[in-house]
C-alpha cells in the first residue's frame, strides 16, 4: 500500500481523498492553488504545498506542477480526482516516467476514452448500442461539413469533454454557425484541448450510467445511477438505482459494460453513461475514466466505498470483492448545492457567513466549506453534495426534504431553494421527467 498520497484537487472530493486514505493509514499531501491555500482540505490533510496562482491553467491543469511537487513531497501516488487532469493520459505519463503511481486507468485507456469520438467506435464494436455521430474535427468549417453528413437536430461536444463542458444543442445550420466557436473556447479553456465531434441528438431522453470498477484480472459493475435531472446539460440531482430503466435492460446493459471494460482494459473506477429513448432503447454517449462527482449515491446502496477500492486497485491490491456480493440496498439521491442563484443558475461567489450542516438517520454531506470560507468565483459552483438514503425512494425523498430545510448556508445564494421545489413536484414523485424537465420546470 502507499505510503503517501499527492491530491491533485480541490473542494469536497479533495477532502473525500483524504478521508479514504486516513482509513486506509495513507498520508496525504494536497497540491492547491493560492486562492485554496485556506481550505478544508488543505487544513485536515497531513501537509499541503502550493503549485500556482487562482488559473488552473496555472495550477490545477499544470502536469509540470503537480508532478514537481509530488517529488518535492515524497508522495508514491497522485490522485487527481474529478475535472481537471482526471483523465488527462499526459499526467498519467508524466507519473510514470517520475516513478509515482497514477490513480486512475492506465494511459492508454485515458487516451482511448479521452477521445469521446474514437471511443464511441470502439464501444461499438464490443457491442454497446451508440448514438450515431462523427469522427474529432479541428475547426468549424470540418464540423460544418461532417453536419452536413449527419443532419439535424445534433449535439455539438468536446472530445477531451465531461461534466457539460463544451456541450451545445444546435438544431439548424445556423444554430451550429453560432455555437461552434463558443463550445471551442470552452473546451479549451475546461481540458486544455479545442477539439469537438458531433453527435445526434436524442430528444427528451433519460440518462443513465453506469459504476464500474476494474483490475488487472477481472471488472464487475455496482450498478446504475439516474443523472436526468440537469441544467443546461449539468448534473444537478442523481439517484440510485436508475427510476427509468427497466430490469431487463438494466441487466442486459450491466454485462455489456463489463465486456465493454475488459475489452479495452480497463482499471480502476470508471463509468459508462448512456442516453435512453422516450421507447426505452438505450444509446452508449461516453465513458468517463475517473471518479463521477455522482458517486456517493452508489456507495449508499451498495455499501462500496469507491475511492477506497481506487487506492487498493492502484496499489496492486485488487477490487476487494466479488460481482456476487454486489448488493443494491434502498435508494439514494444526491442533491448539487451550487453556488448559484436558484432560478436563473447565475454564479454567486463570496464569503459564506454561516454554515450548518444537516444530520440524522441516512444523510450524509460531501462538503469542503465552513463559515467563513470563500466560494472563489475562479472555479466549479459545487460548494457540498448533499445525499440522503432510505429504504425505497419515498423514504430517499422525505430524508433529503428534511435534510436540505436543515441545512444553513449564509452569505452566498445557493441552488437549495430549487431542490426543494423539485422534491415536492408531482412529476418528479411519479418519476415522470426527462433531461428537459428543469428547463420546463423553471420557467
Amino acid at each position: 500500500m502507499f505510503s503517501k498520497v499527492l491530491i491533485a484537487n480541490r473542494g469536497e472530493i479533495a477532502l473525500r481523498i483524504v478521508c479514504a486514505c486516513r482509513e486506509l493509514g495513507i498520508r496525504t499531501s494536497v497540491a492547491h492553488s493560492q486562492p485554496d491555500g485556506d481550505s478544508l482540505a488543505v487544513r485536515l490533510a497531513d501537509e499541503a504545498v502550493c503549485i500556482g496562482p487562482a488559473s488552473s491553467e496555472q495550477s490545477y491543469l499544470n502536469v509540470a506542477a503537480i508532478v514537481t511537487a509530488a517529488a518535492m513531497v515524497g508522495a508514491d501516488a497522485v490522485h487527481p480526482g474529478y475535472g481537471f487532469l482526471s483523465e488527462s493520459a499526459v499526467l498519467a505519463d508524466a507519473c510514470q516516467a517520475a516513478g509515482v503511481v497514477f490513480i486512475g486507468p492506465p494511459p492508454h485507456v485515458l487516451r482511448l476514452l479521452g477521445d469521446k469520438a474514437r471511443a464511441r467506435r470502439v464501444m461499438q464494436a464490443a457491442g454497446l448500442p451508440v448514438v450515431p455521430g462523427t469522427d474529432s474535427f479541428d475547426t468549424p468549417e470540418e464540423g460544418t461539413r461532417l453536419a452536413e453528413t449527419l443532419g439535424f437536430p445534433l449535439l455539438i461536444k468536446a472530445t477531451a469533454g465531461g461534466g457539460g463542458r463544451g456541450l451545445r444543442v444546435a438544431r439548424t445550420a445556423r444554430d451550429l454557425e453560432h455555437s461552434l466557436g463558443a463550445a471551442r473556447r470552452e473546451a479549451a479553456a475546461a481540458f486544455g484541448d479545442p477539439r469537438l465531434y458531433l453527435e445526434r441528438y436524442v430528444d427528451e431522453p433519460r440518462h443513465i450510467e453506469f459504476q464500474i470498477l476494474a483490475d488487472e484480472t477481472r471488472a464487475l459493475h455496482l450498478g446504475d445511477r439516474e443523472c436526468t435531472l440537469q441544467r443546461r446539460h449539468q448534473k444537478l440531482l442523481e439517484e440510485a438505482p436508475a427510476v427509468g430503466l427497466s430490469e431487463e435492460t438494466r441487466h442486459r446493459l450491466g454485462g455489456l459494460v463489463v465486456k465493454a471494460a475488459l475489452a479495452v482494459g480497463y482499471r480502476n473506477a470508471g463509468t459508462f453513461e448512456f442516453l435512453v429513448d422516450r421507447g426505452g432503447a438505450p444509446f452508449f454517449i461516453e465513458a468517463n475514466a475517473r471518479i463521477q462527482v455522482e458517486h456517493p449515491v452508489t456507495e449508499m446502496v451498495t455499501g462500496v466505498d469507491l475511492v477506497k477500492e481506487q487506492i487498493r486497485v492502484a496499489a496492486g491490491e485488487g477490487v476487494s470483492f466479488q460481482q456476487t456480493d454486489v448488493r443494491v440496498t434502498g435508494h439514494a439521491i444526491e442533491c448539487r448545492v451550487n453556488a448559484e442563484q436558484a432560478e436563473t443558475g447565475r454564479p454567486s461567489p463570496g464569503v459564506i457567513r454561516a454554515f450548518v450542516a444537516p444530520g440524522g438517520p441516512g444523510v450524509r454531506v460531501d462538503t469542503y466549506a465552513h463559515a467563513g470560507c470563500m466560494v472563489w468565483p475562479h472555479y466549479d459552483a459545487l460548494v457540498a453534495k448533499v445525499v440522503a438514503h432510505g429504504r425505497d425512494r419515498g423514504e430517499a425523498i422525505a430524508r433529503m426534504r428534511r435534510a436540505l430545510d436543515m441545512f444553513v448556508i449564509e452569505g452566498i445564494e445557493t441552488t437549495m431553494p430549487l431542490h426543494r421545489r423539485v422534491l415536492r413536484e408531482p412529476d418528479f414523485l411519479a418519476g415522470r421527467f426527462t433531461t428537459s424537465f428543469l428547463e420546463r420546470f423553471i420557467t
